[in-house]
């Protein structure tokens, strides 16, 4: 049923596309929800979504669609959380310059200083990881990179990041106490 519509997308036909939308539509918002938990925010993604899986539809490769498109969804509002983080900090760093930075509230104060232990921590065990997940890690987790620009990065599919992350994951999983970094 997929791969007829898909098909016919791909040649043109709007409508399937439409059908496709409400096929999936709950299945993306979910997926988005899930990861950005503000309703507004995850209806603006998903369209977002819609968008990048009806230009992303050519190097589909018939290997799962639900999966497929899950994934970009996913990633998508990973990078839509990151930019809103950015989007935060540079606004702290113009209040600073001109010297109108609010106060810090106790509790922000001691999360910035338990990132920034956790963060240090991560620095001096990440010497541990095998070399080939080493920089990944870095990339991913300390220096708030895409898989995207990972890829670009290391000349690499994204798909190729994905895994790496992946087994990162489970070596340190297996190698690393939990209560160390959660």
């Amino acid at each position: 049923m997929d791969d007829v519509l898909i098909e016919k997308i791909k040649n043109g036909n709007e409508h399937a596309f439409r059908v496709l939308v409400e096929k999936y539509r709950n299945v993306i918002f979910h997926a988005v929800y899930g990861v950005l938990r503000n309703e507004k925010d995850a209806e603006d993604a998903t369209q977002e979504v819609f968008m990048k899986i009806y230009t992303s539809l050519p190097q589909y490769e018939k290997q799962g669609f639900k999966t497929w498109i899950t994934r970009i969804a996913v990633n998508h509002a990973i990078d839509m959380k990151r930019k809103k983080v950015r989007r935060k900090e540079d606004q702290q760093v113009e209040y600073d310059e001109i010297g109108l930075a609010p106060q810090p509230s106790p509790e922000n104060v001691e999360l910035k200083i338990i990132k920034k232990e956790r963060q240090q921590l991560l620095r001096q065990r990440i010497k541990e990881l095998p070399d080939n997940y080493r920089e990944v890690v870095e990339e991913f987790y300390l220096n708030d990179r895409t898989y995207q620009e990972i890829a670009e990065k290391q000349q690499a599919r994204v798909k190729t990041i994905e895994v790496k992350l992946y087994r990162a994951r489970q070596w340190m999983k297996k190698h690393w106490k939990e209560d160390e970094f959660s």
